[in-house]
C-alpha cells in the first residue's frame, strides 16, 4: 500500500452544506474501504485548504479513483500527492550518485 495526501478545498456547494462535513467524512471513509483504500487521518484545517486526508491505496489508479469520486460529489476540490515513508525515501536516495 502506498500513502497519499489529499488537500481538500470546499466548493460553494460544500461551504453551504458545511454542517454535514463530519457526515461526509464518514462517507469518504466508507467509500475508501470499498475501493480497497484506508483513511489514516482526516483533519480540518485553516488556510488555503479546508481539510486534508492521509490515506493508503494499493495503486495510483485506486488513489486517483478515490479522489475523482470525492470530487464528483461536488463538495470539495482535491489535490492529491503521493507521500513517501522514511523507508521508501531511503530506497529512492540510495540509488543516487
Amino acid at each position: 500500500m502506498a500513502t497519499y495526501v489529499g488537500l481538500l478545498t470546499w466548493t460553494e456547494q460544500g461551504i453551504r452544506a458545511v454542517k454535514d462535513t463530519v457526515k461526509r467524512a464518514d462517507i469518504l471513509k466508507a467509500n475508501a474501504e470499498k475501493a480497497n483504500c484506508k483513511v489514516r487521518e482526516l483533519l480540518w484545517t485553516m488556510g488555503p485548504h479546508d481539510a486534508l486526508v492521509i490515506y493508503e491505496a494499493p495503486s495510483d489508479e485506486a488513489a486517483s479513483g478515490l479522489s475523482i469520486a470525492l470530487g464528483m460529489q461536488g463538495h470539495v476540490r482535491t489535490l492529491t500527492m503521493r507521500a513517501y515513508t522514511r523507508e521508501e525515501m531511503a530506497k529512492i536516495v540510495a540509488g543516487l550518485s
